[in-house]
């Protein structure tokens, strides 16, 4: 399928109009044949329905498309050849997907690396490693973006290619000191959004984008998650998605663990190394799929009424997803200089220490900051009994 200009813009206005989610649209599509026509009808079916609801103008949609255009992006709509594959499978696949870069990488298979905002330098150190070996796999690393584990597994990734999920508009990065390396990795990667330009996140983008990043994936890794984080959210949609959830265990004493450790214990698949994942991904490699349909529509299809993602719009006739509150994400912060990484000395320091033991070469690199202000702030912490010294020069923190 290829859309044409015209039919392009119907797709944007629809599915920019208010109280139209993935379902309802695909829902309208099917009962009408097109955008166009579920267009004109949607006025009446919300009448019917007892809603005065806001439809998307003609001038809106072009606005937006002109913008994406300006930005170097484009729309690529669901069924099109260019719309990842894996994507296209799950039920709440949105109708067209905003793309910067390389859209070519989302043809490939992908694998999905989350984790802590604030992660430790030996969970960044892993999630580096984890995140070459899979390129040079042939996998392409995907993730959100943001601070920690995310970040780690973008910059290792660069030269393979990585997918960059945003929450907002593709022209809105949170945070925005990763907007570097989001231009970084347009070159050999890509960004994706399904929401419009110049719409900054929100605290309920989050789960939405959550969703599309295992969407995109064979599998989920969750590195490092507290038990209750936007991580375990990610690795809750893989699970319904039908992918496969990966955890990397650590220690009990570090709540960063906490998260992966319980997924092992619910069945997820512990990751000590890259093998174990290409392993269990490859057997998926060979099984042609063909072309994809859209797939059938079940009220709730894996989520509770309690989860539902959009305020969708309950027409008469029109299966939808009923209206509800949405999963608890991870805190979403304005960026302060604390949230933006520049804390105290101090605080940062002992942030990426955990109980595993990293070398004070690692802990520089992934501080950013000089070695010497790492040695000066390490000997402190460690006249303060704060932190552990091991044979050979290794450090952690102490235990409370």
């Amino acid at each position: 399928m290829v859309l044409s200009d015209r039919q392009r813009l119907d797709w944007l206005r629809l599915i920019r109009s208010e109280s139209i989610g993935p379902r309802t649209f695909r829902s309208l599509m099917n009962r009408y044949g097109g955008a166009a026509a579920a267009l004109e009808a949607l006025p009446g079916l919300a009448r019917q329905a007892g809603r005065n609801i806001r439809i998307a103008t003609m001038a809106e949609a072009e606005r937006e498309a002109e913008a994406l255009h300006r930005l170097g992006g484009r729309l690529i709509a669901l069924g099109e050849a260019q719309y990842p594959r894996a994507l296209q499978a799950i039920d709440t696949a949105p109708p067209l997907l905003a793309v910067l870069g390389r859209s070519d990488v989302l043809l490939r298979p992908c694998v999905a690396l989350v984790g802590s905002r604030n992660a430790s330098a030996a969970g960044m150190k892993f999630t580096a490693r984890l995140a070459r070996d899979l390129g040079e796999a042939g996998f392409v690393v995907v993730s959100g973006l943001a601070r920690g584990i995310d970040t780690a597994a973008h910059e290792a990734s660069l030269q393979a290619g990585t997918v960059a999920v945003l929450a907002g508009g593709l022209d809105e990065v949170y945070p925005p000191q990763n907007i570097p390396l989001l231009q970084r990795l347009l070159e050999e990667g890509a960004a994706i959004s399904e929401m419009p330009i110049g719409l900054a996140p929100r605290g309920r983008d989050f789960p939405r984008r959550n969703r599309l990043v295992s969407g995109l994936s064979l599998g989920t890794v969750v590195v490092e998650a507290a038990r209750k984080s936007g991580s375990l959210i990610t690795a809750r949609f893989a699970n319904e998605q039908g992918r496969l959830v990966f955890a990397v265990p650590g220690s009990p004493l570090d709540p960063r663990a906490e998260g992966g450790n319980h997924l092992i214990r619910e069945g997820a698949i512990l990751c000590a190394e890259s093998g174990h994942v290409i392993e269990a991904l490859t057997p998926l490699l060979d099984n042609d799929l063909g072309p994809l349909p859209l797939p059938p529509l079940h009220d709730g299809a894996g989520e509770d009424a309690t989860q539902a993602l959009w305020d969708e719009l309950d027409l008469p006739g029109i299966g939808s997803a009923p209206s509800a509150s949405l999963p608890e994400p991870e805190a979403v912060v304005v960026a302060t200089p604390d949230a933006a990484g520049l804390v105290d000395l101090r605080r940062l320091v002992l942030q990426l220490l955990g109980s595993t033991p990293i070398s004070v070469d690692d802990l520089v690199r992934a501080s950013g900051r000089s070695a010497r202000e790492i040695s000066h702030t390490l000997l402190d912490l460690e006249l303060d009994q704060l932190i552990r010294r091991h044979p050979g020069g290794s450090l952690t923190r102490s235990e409370p």
